[in-house]
């Protein structure tokens, strides 16, 4: 339903914390790392989700009208996706980093 919302918002963060280490001024090596291997790790992530999405949006579990999660339809169906969030959610996301590392 939303498990794709959780890699994604690591991709988020991920991109926020490489801007912010390249506007410190770090080292050339520190700059080279940044660069190469936490752009892989962003686009592992982006691209992961963005899949992700469209497989939701294929099988009906994503709308493009709000509410764009279908779970969010009914108030039953809430505790289920936030269950898929933080079992799949997180799982993907930790393979991911840890595939990445």
């Amino acid at each position: 339903m939303a498990c794709f919302t959780v890699p994604l918002a690591e991709a988020v963060i991920v991109s926020t914390a490489k801007t912010v280490a390249k506007k410190a001024g770090c080292g050339e090596k520190t700059l080279d790392f940044i660069d190469k291997k936490v752009g892989w790790l962003e686009k592992m992530l982006y691209g992961g989700s963005f899949l992700l999405a469209i497989e939701h949006l294929y099988h009906g579990e994503i709308s493009v009208y709000p509410p764009f999660l279908t779970a969010l339809n009914t108030p039953e169906e809430i505790p289920v996706m936030l269950h898929e969030m933080a079992t799949s959610g997180v799982g993907m996301a930790l393979l991911t980093t840890v595939v990445w590392g």
